[in-house]
């Protein structure tokens, strides 16, 4: 969990930072990392999906999930809640920077394949690669959106302690064609954030979290239904 520990340690201290920057920061400076952002956001979300796309077993696995995703996350209206949750913080663009922040720290090989590596063979290389780049990026989305982006620190906890933890009881099902399923859906759900900076489109891309569970399940169940 060291590696896990020094990723949350460098959100923070990123998130520090850049909300103290922010205080110096002209709203057209502001503005300007806002749209920044999104093209970041939006790129790392093409290139990931493009990148792991090639290397699907099922091809057709990233639809199914992120259709059956989309209705279990509207039903539970996750995004209206979770923005309702940073209006009650008074940041109104609080919550929309908290979901980008998310998926840029959760929803990647390095943060997916780190705490498996720590895990299974104590190498801790992937999370510390993964703290340095979580740095630089938290300090410029807290320059945009506030200190409160440090809040996805907590959030990268549970979900590296998560994995680690599952990583150790069920090192035998944690295999590389399902970190390509996560990688295809995660690329998707990072570029939709990508998209709703930049105020092109609202993906509410929050809702479509549970599509990250259906490989998870599929693979757990493959070997009985095939």
């Amino acid at each position: 969990m060291l590696g896990t520990i020094a990723n949350v340690g460098a959100i923070i201290a990123g998130s520090l930072i850049g909300g103290t920057v922010k205080q110096a920061l002209p709203e057209k400076v502001q503005n300007g990392l806002f749209l920044a952002m999104g093209l970041v956001a939006l790129f790392i979300g093409i290139n990931t999906m493009v990148h792991n796309m090639p290397n699907s077993a099922y091809p057709v696995l990233f639809i199914i999930s992120l259709a059956i995703g989309s209705c279990i996350g509207t039903l539970l209206n996750i995004d209206e809640n979770f923005h309702g949750f940073a209006a009650k913080c008074g940041k109104s663009h609080l919550g929309k920077g908290l979901s980008t922040a998310i998926l840029l720290f959760c929803i990647g090989t390095l943060s997916i394949l780190g705490p498996i590596e720590s895990a299974l063979k104590g190498n801790n290389t992937f999370l510390y690669t993964n703290a340095t780049l979580d740095f630089i990026t938290s300090i410029v989305l807290a320059s945009a959106y506030g200190y409160g982006i440090m809040l996805s620190a907590a959030v990268l906890f549970v979900w590296q302690g998560g994995i680690y933890l599952g990583a150790v009881s069920l090192s035998g099902f944690l295999q590389g064609d399902l970190l390509t399923e996560l990688s295809v859906i995660g690329g998707i759900l990072i570029a939709g954030s990508g998209l709703g900076i930049l105020q092109i489109k609202d993906c509410k891309t929050l809702n479509l979290l549970p599509s990250l569970l259906v490989p998870v399940i599929f693979f757990l169940f493959k070997d009985y239904v095939f």
